[in-house]
C-alpha cells in the first residue's frame, strides 16, 4: 500500500487523476479500452474535476468503460441524489465518458438478486476494473460494504449503518428520514479484483478511518482495512485525513525518495 500525503484536497485530487490518466493511456496503447469503478461522495470529487481538465487537455475517454460502485434501493433514478444521477453529473457530463459505457447499479430493479448477479456478469464482460477510484466512509466503509461485511463478499443488497445515514443526510437536506436505508453495492471481494485501486480521502472526520484502514488490523469492523492485502493500492491524502498515521513521516521520506520509474 502506497500512501501520499498532500497539502490539500485539490492537490489530492491532481495527483489521483494523473494515476488514472496514465492507467487509461497504458489501456490505449495495448489496444483495448479502460475500464475504471467510479464512486460518488464528496472525496472523489477533485479526482473528476482534474480529469476533465486532462480530457480538455488530450486525454482520450471516449471508449472508457465505468461500473459505479452502489446505489441506493427505492430511490428514484432521477432523484438529484440517486448514484445514477451523481454519476451522470459528476462522470459522464463532468469528465465526458459516453452514457452508454458507464453502468450503475438499479436500486429499483424488481429482481435484487438477479440485478445484483447481472451486474457482476457485466464487470467480468468487461474484463474487469483497470483502476478502482474509492473513497472511505467515517466508519471505514468502502463501497457500502459497512463494518460486518464479509471480506469475500460480493454484490449484494445492504443495510446502511446508522452512522452512515447520518453522515449521507447532507445530501439530504440533513433529514436522516430521506436517507434511504438499503442500498445495492459492490461487495469487498468484487473490489479487491480491480487491477489498480486509488482510493482518495480528505477532511479530519477520515482521519481515524484512514489510519484504521492503513495501520490497524485487518477486519470486519473497518472493511477498508482489508486493502492492506492487495497488491496495488494508492491511498492519496490531504494532511487532515493523514493527522492520525502514526508513520506519516515515514510515508512522506517514501514519496520525497521514490524511484522515477514509479513516478505518475
Amino acid at each position: 500500500m502506497e500512501i501520499i500525503i498532500f497539502k490539500d484536497r485539490d492537490r489530492a485530487g491532481e495527483y489521483a487523476a494523473a494515476l488514472i490518466a496514465a492507467i487509461t493511456e497504458e489501456c490505449a496503447a495495448a489496444g483495448r479500452s479502460a475500464v475504471w469503478g467510479v464512486a460518488t461522495g464528496s472525496s472523489p470529487e477533485s479526482t473528476y474535476q482534474h480529469l476533465q481538465k486532462r480530457v480538455a487537455e488530450g486525454l482520450d475517454v471516449s471508449a472508457v468503460k465505468a461500473f459505479a460502485l452502489d446505489e441506493y434501493v427505492g430511490l428514484d433514478p432521477a432523484h438529484p441524489e440517486s448514484y445514477r444521477s451523481v454519476i451522470e453529473a459528476e462522470v459522464v457530463k463532468k469528465v465526458g465518458l459516453a452514457p452508454q459505457n458507464v453502468h450503475v447499479l438499479d436500486g429499483m430493479a424488481s429482481d435484487i438478486p438477479s440485478e445484483c448477479a447481472n451486474y457482476e456478469q457485466k464487470i467480468k464482460a468487461a474484463c474487469g476494473v483497470d483502476v478502482q477510484i474509492l473513497g472511505i466512509g467515517a466508519n471505514g466503509h468502502i463501497g457500502f460494504n459497512e463494518p460486518g461485511s464479509s471480506l469475500a463478499s460480493r454484490t449484494r443488497i445492504k443495510t446502511l449503518a446508522p452512522k452512515t445515514v447520518a453522515d449521507n443526510a447532507r445530501f439530504f437536506d440533513g433529514d436522516t428520514s430521506r436517507v434511504p436505508v438499503h442500498c445495492l453495492t459492490q461487495g469487498i471481494g468484487t473490489i479487491m479484483e480491480a487491477r489498480k485501486i486509488v482510493l482518495v480521502a480528505d477532511g479530519p472526520n477520515k482521519a481515524a478511518a484512514v489510519a484504521s484502514m492503513a495501520e490497524g488490523p485487518i477486519s470486519t469492523m473497518c472493511p477498508g482495512s482489508v486493502l492492506q492485502l492487495h497488491p496495488n493500492v494508492t491511498v492519496v491524502l490531504d494532511e487532515a485525513a493523514a493527522s492520525e498515521l502514526k508513520l506519516k513521516d515515514y510515508y512522506n521520506f517514501a514519496q520525497e525518495n521514490i524511484p522515477d520509474f514509479q513516478r505518475p
